[in-house]
């Protein structure tokens, strides 16, 4: 065991000391794996980081909470969205049976969504959400938080008053250096009060999630019309509840619907889980490409490195008869050219995943796109590069172990 070491070390103190006597020719060897781990990392951790980021943001509903709607979150052909525009619409009579009939729902509201441009004096904002929204809303699927004032009171949706809470946006933009609470703002043609604001949610992918006005639905039904489907959104006591609340919902609507048990539901659930399985259908493919493009720069960066084993070889191949005529084994010049390929590969890995962490880091200090590093990406980005130098190390060091001794010393090189 201890003679092995010995030959083990021997072997490496060769190879680091080869390495060293070509500083150029290493440095241009391990680029190609820094090229081919760094683009990896760099791709690996926007990727991370984005799916962390898109999974927090698109919990639009909370572990116990679902909508019911007329329409599935996918349409994916004419044929379904021509099928699904002959469905019933949902309305406010079919959310108060579900209040009145559904025992594991603990909250049902309803929302229904429009936009508008909205102003306050000379300052106006172009095509801001307008969503109408029962007293409880706010306590269903991704809670609303006040920045200040107050939330809607069943008294407001009752008497269809024209009040209304506004998202960060548009506080920011029609009422710089100003209190917006009881002062009113137009919405579209309608005049409403400003009772409060929302806190700032920030973007995802891009888009405000604080560009909105907020009123009564009974108040949106009665400016923009009631002959509309609305969001049924439900609130159940634990995440266990919901799929019973869900089953009661699906037998209470397809009774008042008159469903027959051939029939299909006319209607659709929506809970986080499923924004979050369309996010991962829509962008597996594209994220398994560009780790693929990714993977053939370390590729080409093997290449290399066999490409310049093999010229190493050929200089060497005096050093080697050499080594050979004094006692060195076939196995001990395989172990040292593998060990020589492998270090270069690991080096390239290590250097690769620095520059690809930094360049990750980069992109999102200026885009604003989140990263995310994974240690077990670290450790697979490590084990790969020196996988690939020792795949592509073999032939070059089994071409050296094979080498005639005799012809060896009688090389000129």
């Amino acid at each position: 065991m201890k003679k092995g070491f010995i030959y083990f070390h021997e072997s490496l103190s060769m190879a680091l000391a080869s390495l060293r006597a070509n500083k150029l020719r290493t440095f241009l060897t391990l680029l190609g794996v820094i090229i081919g781990v760094l683009t990896i990392i760099a791709v690996v951790s926007v990727i991370q980081g984005l799916n962390s980021y898109v999974y927090t943001k698109m919990s639009f509903y909370g572990a116990n909470d679902f909508a019911v709607s007329k329409f599935s979150p996918v349409i994916s052909s004419i044929k379904d969205y021509t099928e699904q525009m002959k469905r019933k619409d949902l309305t406010m009579e079919d959310m108060q049976t579900l209040r009145r009939l559904c025992r594991s729902c603990e909250l049902v509201g309803a929302s229904v969504d429009t936009s508008q441009n909205v102003k306050y004096g000379n300052q106006g904002i172009k095509n801001v959400s307008v969503r109408g929204v029962t007293a409880v809303d706010h306590l269903i699927g991704s809670v609303l938080e006040l920045e200040r004032g107050r939330y809607f009171t069943q008294d407001d949706e009752d008497r269809s008053r024209f009040v209304c809470i506004i998202g960060a946006d548009v506080v920011e933009k029609l009422f710089p250096g100003l209190d917006p609470i009881g002062r009113w703002i137009k919405v579209g043609h309608q005049n409403f009060e400003v009772v409060g604001i929302g806190q700032r949610k920030g973007k995802i992918l891009g888009f405000s999630q604080d560009n909105y006005v907020w009123i009564p639905i009974s108040t949106f039904m009665k400016i923009y019309g009631s002959r509309r489907t609305i969001t049924i959104n439900i609130h159940t006591s634990s995440p266990e509840k919901m799929a019973e609340a869900q089953e009661e919902v699906r037998t209470i609507l397809r009774s008042i619907r008159k469903r027959t048990f051939k029939d299909p539901d006319d209607f659709s659930f929506h809970t986080s889980e499923t924004f979050i399985q369309l996010y991962k259908s829509a962008t597996s493919g594209i994220y398994f490409a560009m780790i693929a493009i990714s993977s053939i720069a370390l590729l080409v960066g093997g290449i290399v490195i066999m490409n310049i084993m093999l010229v190493s070889v050929t200089e060497r191949t005096k050093e080697i008869g050499i080594r050979m005529a004094i006692g060195a084994r076939r196995k001990d010049i395989l172990i040292q050219f593998l060990i020589e390929s492998a270090i270069l590969s690991g080096l390239g890995g290590i250097i690769g995943i620095t520059i690809g962490y930094l360049i990750a880091r980069i992109v999102t200090l200026t885009t604003s796109i989140p990263s995310k590093v994974d240690p077990v990406s670290i450790v697979v980005a490590i084990l790969m590069s020196t996988m690939v130098g020792l795949f592509f190390g073999i032939y070059p060091a089994n071409r050296a172990a094979k080498l005639n001794p005799v012809e060896a010393l009688r090389s000129e090189q």
